[in-house]
């Protein structure tokens, strides 16, 4: 929420310089609080012996757990490194397919409506050769929304052999929010197969934070990919920026409006795609 904020910039900046415990991934501000005497910055952090600051289970500061501070503490030490570099926690398997997507919705939370469904396709690993196919809600009526998500379900339906990767519950959620909405669309076993482990993977809930460490303040898919050099095409991309176009949009229907709602997903795609690669690189234990 605070890269919503006209202050971030301002604030982040003081963080820094006080090196704050804060600007650790997941490192809550009741977590500094509850350490901020014995441990002041991240660079103390990443000096000390954990094992000198917990009792079996606990650690000696209230609300944090032995393994979650272990956690942090080898987060912090990550971030103080000359040249930090990601590794990866435990093994994993993330096998290449013959067809992979990679799979971003857009929801505008005011008019409860999901208005664009958007996914890269990449065959036999060639990225050169990967194509952006959409389904774009044309107004904000039920119909347009409901019209989306049918073809929407219907490419997926004729690509079953697929492996499909998205970043965070969040698409999940949206199509079960459809489902119940659409029932006449499909059945909820419908959306669950989608989804199935078997079939989908949550590169953020399933691999990101289970799997890997990053020398990042974040783990947000927009930190991730930036750190592996993608860049996004527009200047102010965030899902907060692409709600405010589609707002114009259903106003002024320009051609440029929706250009930049559909390029803007796209790159989220993208931006997937370059973290499923950057991951299976990565070394177990190690830094790269």
């Amino acid at each position: 929420m605070c890269k919503l904020c006209h202050w971030h910039s301002c604030c982040l900046d003081e963080l820094t310089d006080a090196d704050d415990l804060t600007l650790i991934a997941d490192l809550r501000r009741s977590d500094r609080d509850a350490m901020h005497e014995r441990i002041p910055s991240i660079a103390a952090f990443a000096a000390i012996d954990p094992d000198c600051f917990t009792r079996g289970k606990k650690s000696v500061f209230r609300g944090i757990g032995a393994e979650r501070f272990r956690a942090l503490q080898a987060r912090a030490a990550l971030l103080k490194k000359r040249e930090p570099k990601p590794y990866l926690k435990t093994p994993i398997r993330l096998d290449a397919a013959a067809l992979e997507l990679f799979f971003d919705v857009e929801v505008d939370p005011l008019r409860n409506v999901c208005y664009l469904h958007g996914v890269v396709e990449r065959r036999n690993g060639d990225s050169t050769t990967e194509r952006y196919v959409s389904f774009f809600a044309e107004d904000t009526s039920s119909l347009a929304e409901r019209d989306a998500f049918a073809a929407a379900l219907d490419y997926f339906a004729q690509r079953d052999a697929a492996t499909v990767y998205y970043y965070s519950k969040y698409e999940r959620t949206a199509y079960r929010n459809l489902q119940r909405k659409y029932p006449e669309i499909c059945s909820s076993e419908d959306v669950d197969r989608l989804f199935s482990p078997a079939r989908a993977t949550d590169l953020y809930g399933d691999v990101v934070l289970k799997a890997t460490e990053w020398p990042t303040r974040d783990r947000s898919i927009k930190t991730l990919a930036r750190y592996l050099g993608f860049t996004w095409r527009d200047p102010n991309p965030s899902g907060a920026a692409s709600i405010e176009w589609y707002d114009r949009w259903c106003t002024h229907r320009t051609s440029e409006l929706k250009h930049r709602i559909l390029a803007y997903n796209e790159d989220d795609c993208r931006a997937t795609r370059v973290l499923l690669d950057a991951i299976r690189a990565l070394a177990v234990g190690q830094e790269m």
